[in-house]
């Protein structure tokens, strides 16, 4: 089958090429997908970049990456099934998550799959999995936001932004969306009642308190951040700046060590795809609540300029990759 082949660790669009490799055979719980369409994350550059250094040894890959084959997001069709496999069956058009997407086929595991919403193409569909799970879990599991509450998004243009932005007023939060001067009308279409442009305005020093702070992009301590939540509001921290060192993870580490010792509630967020997230996620698609937004796409040959673009471009929304 095409892939794409990681060798080494270095920029996307330098160690990222084009080749063969043998169809992958499913596992017992594992569902094979015939792939229509993939996304880049900002988690892919990570794990291409095997960045932050110091999760190299817990899962990047020491000396050369872990997977051969980059990419998480799918959208496609069922090949074939596992044995204990009860919930999909071929032909099946699914979304979901698995290592090496980036590739004609790919095995996911049944328990990271759900059913592909019927009103998305599998380009619009190939955009949901990591970025609105990660949003969902962030503003409802993890920033128990509650309708009603005032929350501020940070990066609300992204690729999670852009999906935070439509749930958090899907669960009837008053919305304010962080971006910069370009995007401020994407966001204020996208559902935010107020949008603040980082560019001319220091967010972090405005005199509304917000229930819920959530972080997708920028470079603000978490001290910074309490300044603008209410006495009792919760911190998600999921940005930050540490260099190749630490990445995003010194911010994180910073919120959860001041967590004991302040009347609010500093939390991070690991997000996982599972079946239940994704569920949820279509049903919101389905009444029309949340609707993906695409930047731009990529042939599954230039996958590499489309996790670079990533890293680089500050995209408007989501990056496809496609098999075309």
């Amino acid at each position: 089958m095409h892939a794409i082949i990681q060798r080494e660790f270095g920029a996307p669009d330098r160690v990222l090429t084009l080749g063969e490799a043998a169809r992958p055979v499913a596992g017992a719980d594992e569902v094979l997908v015939r792939v229509r369409a993939s996304s880049a994350n900002p988690w892919d550059w990570h794990y291409i970049r095997g960045e932050p250094l110091f999760m190299r040894p817990a899962g990047l890959g020491i000396r050369k990456p872990k997977f051969s084959i980059p990419g998480g997001d799918v959208a496609g069709t069922v090949e074939e099934v596992g044995s204990d496999v009860q919930a999909f069956k071929p032909g099946d058009e699914v979304i979901g998550f698995g290592h090496g997407a980036f590739a004609e086929y790919v095995c996911v595991r049944q328990a990271r799959l759900a059913p592909k919403p019927p009103s998305l193409t599998f380009e619009q569909a190939a955009t949901v999995p990591l970025a609105a799970c990660t949003a969902l879990q962030g503003l409802r599991d993890v920033g128990r936001l509650e309708s009603g509450q005032r929350v501020l998004i940070v990066g609300a243009s992204g690729g999670v932004g852009s999906f935070a932005v439509q749930i958090a007023t899907a669960l009837g939060a008053e919305v304010t969306g962080v971006c910069s001067t370009g995007n401020m009308e994407l966001v204020r279409g996208l559902g935010a009642t107020h949008v603040i442009d980082y560019t001319s305005e220091d967010f972090t020093r405005g005199e509304v308190r917000y229930d819920l702070v959530f972080t997708l992009g920028g470079r603000a301590s978490p001290r910074a951040l309490r300044r603008v939540l209410t006495p009792t509001g919760r911190l998600v921290q999921s940005s930050g700046d540490g260099g190749r060192w630490f990445g995003p993870i010194f911010n994180i580490i910073k919120a959860v060590a001041l967590d004991p010792f302040v009347g609010q509630s500093m939390q991070f967020l690991d997000a996982e795809v599972d079946t239940a997230s994704l569920a949820f996620i279509t049903g919101l698609i389905e009444a029309g609540s949340v609707t993906p937004v695409i930047d731009r796409s990529y042939p599954l040959s230039e996958a590499g300029n489309a996790v670079r673009f990533v890293e680089t471009g500050s995209p408007r929304g989501k990056v496809v990759v496609t098999m075309v």
